[in-house]
C-alpha cells in the first residue's frame, strides 16, 4: 500500500530557500520526487505550560509504496538537529491511488 509522508518544518525567519532546496533534492533522489508548500506557510500554535508558541510551517509531501519507518525516524532525528528543532512531525498516511 502506498503512503504520503508529510514532514511538518518551521520556516526559519531567516531566507533558508538554499536548504530547502538541498532538502528537495534529496528526497527527490530517493523517492523520486517532493512537493514543497512554501509560498503560504501555515500557522502552527501550541501550548507550553502558560504561553501558546507559534510557528509558521511549510509541508513537504513525499510518496512511497513501502513504508520504512526505521528509516524515517533516523532521517526525522536527522532533522531535528539540521534545523535546531526539538521535534519535527513526520507523519504518514495510507492512501490509494486513484
Amino acid at each position: 500500500m502506498a503512503h504520503l509522508i508529510e514532514i511538518l518544518l518551521p520556516l526559519p525567519k531567516s531566507d533558508a530557500h538554499s536548504e530547502f532546496d538541498a532538502l528537495r533534492s534529496e528526497l527527490t533522489d530517493k523517492f523520486g520526487g517532493a512537493t514543497l508548500y512554501m509560498n503560504a506557510p501555515a500557522q502552527g500554535l501550541w501550548s507550553e505550560g502558560d504561553t501558546v508558541e507559534e510557528d509558521r510551517i511549510i509541508v513537504i509531501e513525499v510518496m512511497v509504496d513501502d513504508l520504512d519507518r526505521k528509516w524515517w525516524a533516523s532521517y526525522r532525528e536527522a532533522l531535528e538537529i539540521r534545523f535546531k528543532q526539538e521535534e519535527i512531525v513526520v507523519r504518514s498516511t495510507a492512501i490509494d491511488r486513484l
